[in-house]
């Protein structure tokens, strides 16, 4: 799902609210979980899932094309993982 096709779901469903409304709830919502993201926080969304950052230590890559060795510095990696009832939404239980 994109984030127009979310706009649109949201509408569907709120025929009272203006879709020039629903599309800005939708980006503050997404600016705040991004903003908390760069801070470092955890986002947690009861029975949907948790967002969180790792740490990806530095290490040497392979340029697959030319074979060169790479240097990657040590980098944030956003991870997710699902809620309890989203997981047993999706595998039927």
């Amino acid at each position: 799902m994109t984030r127009s096709e979310l706009i649109e779901s949201v509408a569907k469903k709120n025929p009272n609210l203006m879709l020039s409304d629903i599309e800005r709830i939708v980006n503050v919502i997404f600016s705040s979980i991004t903003s908390a993201l760069a801070k470092g926080d955890r986002v947690e969304f009861r029975g949907f899932g948790v967002f969180s950052i790792h740490k990806r230590a530095p290490r040497i890559a392979q340029n697959p094309r030319t074979g060169d060795k790479v240097k990657i510095g040590d980098r944030n990696i956003v991870h997710f993982r699902v809620g309890k009832e989203l997981h047993e939404k999706l595998n039927g239980n």
